[in-house]
């Protein structure tokens, strides 16, 4: 990917750090999440100078995690520092998980001098060839005066089209070397062409084919999310009046509490959800990719179906499910055609009345006859709880783990856009610093993470950025001792031979949490985690809530793998 920067014309002499301080504020960024070394160390002594924030962590891939969960609150790129060699490869998970998710973020990484590349120089690693296959582009200026051009396309990719990380390797040399540089105030990428009208015949197509439909349903995905088409989204199920289930990803893109509303399908997904998807004749498919972990069996799932897929990424279309209806553009803008086409009258619509019926009976049977564990401490009884007491704007994020699928069932988000998870690629300890990137996004906002113990414990470390950064989260831990899904998997698929599970109630979590100067809190009923949220959205400092939960409980309903979302698994 090449491209024609238009400059400005005037020169300054200044060194590469430089430069590269000057372009990162031109671009709005406020604050860094980052840790320094060696090879990034000229860029840290300019950072020093400038008015930008510097977030330290203890861990290169929390910092990653952090700018991921920014870029995904604000919807603008989140920054991130690294040295090279260890320090740069520790932000790949952090990046790949960003690019599964389409989360913008612009990863910036220390190098050996340019001499030195290839030649196996201390903490040298080809971090370029690394990166290459999660990111949407790396970059690796090679002389000062190609900085303030390579930060602007850098974000420019990062946030147009689908989002996505973007990589900026900058050897030690061109950090430190000074020569006369001009900052563009555009840049041109030769190949790179992310925004496309959507084509108006083709949503045409789209309202005949839902209006013909006598059992239509929307799917929204997460790419609803990204392009906030949350107004639109509801606009349109109201018009056309039908239901709407999402992907997990797409949790939060339509009011849980909407009567049009059947929650997430999937492999997790609501009993409901799943059950009226399997019935449907026609999709409406928003910003998804048609995981299978979303839909199961790609063969049974477009069986006796149509297909209308929404999609900014031309890629998508096609990949897995075929397309009656293609609409390739962003799906905001999309939506919006399509309601104003609805009100011009271009297209009728039958009447959906049996249809809508079914789809509220389906959710009023299961919410009414869908088996609940005994014992007060269940999972479906503490999140909604959390619920209860949680103010509706407040942002969560969930690690990985059962209580993140626990969460997809039992917790209703009613405030669009305030829930977020890794859900591509699934990286357990993403959640926390994520949440501390989400509150760094809006400080004004309660922010909480859900949590399982066996995730929390890979990126627990990060209670001291939030403890010595005023960054206050909350982390709601569902602790049963055990990596649960893990262990869930071995009592249903390999006859209970449980092996690497027991975590042997170490450690205690209210300990931890005081020893980096947190708040730990213990709680051992439901009236016990409603006094503790509340004591945790008033305080000014991290606060974890330990939950201790039953270690044999599974997350129900469950679609195994190979499976179709009809052959859906049923508390017993």
């Amino acid at each position: 990917m090449a491209g024609r920067a238009v400059p400005n014309t005037e020169m300054t002499e200044m060194i590469g750090a430089d430069a590269l301080m000057r372009s990162l504020a031109k671009e709005g960024v406020k604050e860094i999440f980052g840790l320094p070394g060696g090879a990034n160390l000229p860029m840290y002594d300019e950072l020093y100078k400038s008015d930008i924030r510097h977030i330290l962590v203890r861990h290169e891939q929390s910092a990653a995690h952090m700018a991921d969960g920014f870029g995904r609150v604000s919807r603008k790129p989140g920054v991130c520092f690294a040295t090279s060699g260890p320090g740069a490869t520790n932000l790949l998970t952090g990046i790949a998980t960003a690019s599964a998710d389409s989360a913008p973020m612009v990863a910036i990484t220390g190098q050996v001098p340019v001499k030195m590349i290839g030649r196996d120089a201390f903490q040298e690693s080809d971090i370029i060839g690394m990166a290459n296959p999660v990111v949407k582009y790396a970059f690796q200026p090679r002389t000062p005066q190609e900085i303030p051009e390579t930060v602007k396309k850098g974000f420019y990719i990062a946030e147009t089209g689908r989002p996505g990380p973007v990589l900026i390797d900058i050897p030690k040399d061109t950090q430190q070397d000074s020569a006369d540089i001009s900052f563009p105030e555009e840049v041109n990428i030769r190949g790179y062409h992310p925004l496309s009208d959507p084509d108006i015949s083709n949503i045409e197509r789209a309202i005949q084919m839902l209006a013909s439909a006598d059992r239509p349903i929307i799917l929204a995905g997460g790419g609803t999310i990204i392009s906030s088409a949350f107004s639109e989204l509801q606009a349109i199920a109201e018009a056309l009046v039908i239901p709407v289930v999402t992907t997990f990803k797409g949790k939060g893109a339509f009011p849980e509490n909407h009567p049009l509303s059947l929650g997430p399908i999937g492999m997790h997904g609501h009993a409901e959800a799943n059950k009226i998807m399997s019935e449907a004749d026609c999709v409406l498919a928003i910003g998804t990719r048609f995981s299978d972990r979303s839909i199961g069996t790609f063969e049974e799932f477009e069986r006796n179906l149509k297909i209308i897929h929404m999609d900014v990424d031309p890629a998508e279309i096609g990949k897995n499910q075929t397309t009656n209806v293609a609409v390739v553009g962003d799906v905001r803008m999309s939506l919006r055609i399509m309601m104003t086409l609805l009100k011009k009258g271009t297209a009728g619509k039958n009447n959906q009345s049996v249809w809508v019926k079914r789809a509220r009976e389906m959710r009023e049977y299961w919410q009414e006859n869908l088996k609940v564990p005994p014992g007060e401490m269940v999972a479906s009884r503490i999140l909604k709880k959390l619920r209860e007491v949680l103010p509706h704007e407040s942002i969560v994020t969930t690690e990985v783990g059962q209580h993140q699928m626990w969460a997809s069932l039992f917790f209703n988000v009613l405030e669009p856009g305030t829930f977020f998870s890794s859900t591509g690629l699934g990286t357990m300890g993403w959640g926390f610093p994520a949440a501390i990137g989400a509150k760094v996004a809006k400080p004004g906002v309660p922010v909480l993470d859900i949590a399982g113990d066996g995730s929390f414990n890979m990126t627990e470390n990060s209670l001291a950025t939030s403890v010595l950064e005023d960054i206050p989260v909350i982390v709601f831990l569902m602790n049963n001792y055990t990596l649960g899904m893990v262990a869930q998997w071995q009592r249903v698929f390999y006859e209970r031979r449980m092996i690497g599970v027991d975590q042997k109630q170490c450690p205690d979590y209210v300990k931890l949490a005081q020893s980096y100067g947190a708040e730990g809190i213990r709680a051992e009923s439901l009236d016990e985690i409603g006094r503790a949220v509340k004591t945790a959205l008033g305080n000014n400092v991290a606060t974890v809530i330990d939950i201790p939960i039953n270690p044999e409980e599974d997350v129900l309903p469950f679609v195994a793998p190979g499976t179709s979302l009809k052959e859906m698994v049923l508390p017993s």
